[in-house]
């Protein structure tokens, strides 16, 4: 039996094109599968929790309202705490700790804007920074 050899080549090509396709379908799929983030009723509050690509937890926090409110606690992909913020009706209040690789900030905030800035170095961290 004699094969044209456009035909074979007719059949690769087209192979390869569906094998193309079947490759860009599942990357696609793959990166739309973005974690959205969950929300659980608190009593009168909406408790977020927002997630890394990995689904490790990013940010947690509070709404009443629809508005900001309650401690918000960020993380880095480590799973280590980069951030307690507090909130109420919408508005920044009280202390807000930030740490970072080289101190820890402590910023209070009063009516919405910041009122202090205190840094310390990491060697002096204090034992806020538990997960």
């Amino acid at each position: 039996m004699y094969i044209c050899k456009c035909n074979v080549n007719l059949n690769i090509y087209i192979m390869k094109k569906i094998i193309t396709i079947c490759l860009l379908f599942m990357a696609t799929i793959g990166f739309s599968q973005e974690n959205k983030p969950t929300y659980e009723t608190v009593g009168d509050l909406i408790k977020v929790t927002y997630y890394f690509e990995d689904g490790a937890i990013k940010t947690q926090g509070f709404f009443k309202n629809k508005k900001l409110s309650g401690e918000w606690t960020s993380y880095n992909k480590e799973g280590k705490k980069v951030q307690l913020a507090y909130y109420k009706e919408g508005k920044k209040v009280g202390k807000w700790f930030i740490w970072n690789k080289e101190n820890l900030k402590e910023i209070t905030y009063k009516n919405n804007a910041v009122a202090s800035v205190k840094t310390w170095k990491t060697d002096s961290e204090v034992a806020l920074n538990n997960k």
